[in-house]
């Protein structure tokens, strides 16, 4: 008899025997992107060389500790497995910093162009002040025609004193 369960129309849970345990969705990324930037240290360098010359001088003098003749097919062999997982851990790491230089980038131009707007806007309100200000008189400007009806004042009161009412006379002198 089937378990009700196992029917298409009740909702339930699978079982399984294996254990279920969650991640971070990116917890394998950056795993792969710590590993990716201490493979590139000086230090990794280091210690893999130490591993490598410990690994040879071992083999040579005791032959029989592990048992990894001249031709060093186990080293060989380990080797060639961190090369081969560092290698798909070294493009994951180089895909998600494509991944946030391709955001950092986007952003870069969002703000370039925010940034050519204000300034496109600040020109034209430039541009405008600048229009405006030369419609408006300088100092130099009023003090010339100042300059002009002075001398224009001048010549009539002492051309036509005649014709000058005497309130104006009085208030000239």
């Amino acid at each position: 008899m089937a378990r009700p369960s196992d029917r298409l129309n009740t909702p339930g849970r699978r079982t399984t025997w294996l254990p279920r345990f969650k991640l971070r969705e990116d917890a394998f990324g950056s795993f792969a992107e710590g590993f990716a930037r201490f493979m590139g240290t000086a230090s990794f360098l280091f210690w893999m060389t130490v591993f490598i010359v410990a690994w040879i001088v071992i083999n040579n003098i005791w032959p029989g500790m592990f048992s990894d003749p001249f031709p060093y097919i186990f080293l060989t062999l380990l080797l060639s497995l961190q090369a081969s997982y560092a290698a798909p851990l070294i493009l994951l790491a180089q895909n998600r910093q494509e991944a946030r230089d391709r955001v950092t980038t986007e952003n870069d131009r969002r703000v370039a162009a925010q940034s050519r707007a204000d300034m496109d806007f600040l020109a034209r309100e430039l541009a405008s002040l600048r229009m405006r200000i030369n419609d408006m008189p300088t100092r130099d400007f009023l003090r010339g025609e100042l300059r002009d009806l002075l001398e224009e004042l001048n010549r009539d009161d002492d051309g036509d004193e005649d014709q000058t009412p005497p309130g104006r006379r009085r208030a000239a002198r």
